[in-house]
């Protein structure tokens, strides 16, 4: 059962440039049923300092679940995913491409790479946020996500707490 379900928020980190996407994400998010907090990160090189908890992400959540555009400043999507999955630690967070690339090349690259999964932005304004709920609820209430290192130590710090009482 997610995490979100029982009362924890789900942190859930957006990497996108385009400002309506990133409006859109937030209000589907936010009316959605399960308990989030959401970063936006605009490029790739901001998305990595996040993940690695570099520069003035020092102090971020490990994300539980990425939703990567694919084509980004500064470094592509595609250079964030191979980053992420290659990396032991990180490689175990659900990458979910979100992208309006429809390029056969970018999707068979992005699975290569290890993505979870490739979807494709609809145009249409209802259409996005139906693709974002459903990513909602297919992620985040019907997978059972790894732990993050935090809820790792959350869960190591509440049952040694919970032994000297």
């Amino acid at each position: 059962m997610s995490t979100a379900v029982m009362g924890k928020p789900i942190e859930i980190l957006l990497v996108e440039d385009n400002p309506a996407d990133i409006r859109l994400a937030k209000e589907a998010l936010k009316d959605g049923k399960v308990l989030n907090n959401l970063s936006v990160v605009t490029d790739g090189v901001e998305a990595l300092n996040f993940v690695n908890q570099t520069g003035r992400y020092s102090d971020s959540p490990t994300p539980e679940l990425i939703l990567l555009d694919l084509n980004l400043p500064k470094k592509s999507g595609l250079e964030v995913l191979e980053f992420i999955k290659s990396d032991s630690e990180l490689k175990k967070i659900p990458i979910v491409m979100l992208t309006t690339s429809k390029a056969e090349e970018d999707i068979v690259r992005s699975y290569k790479l290890n993505a979870n999964c490739y979807i494709t932005k609809p145009i249409d304004l209802k259409q996005f946020l139906e693709v974002v709920r459903a990513i909602e609820k297919f992620w985040l209430t019907i997978v059972t996500l790894p732990p993050t290192k935090e809820k790792i130590y959350e869960r190591e710090t509440d049952k040694s707490s919970a032994g000297r009482r």
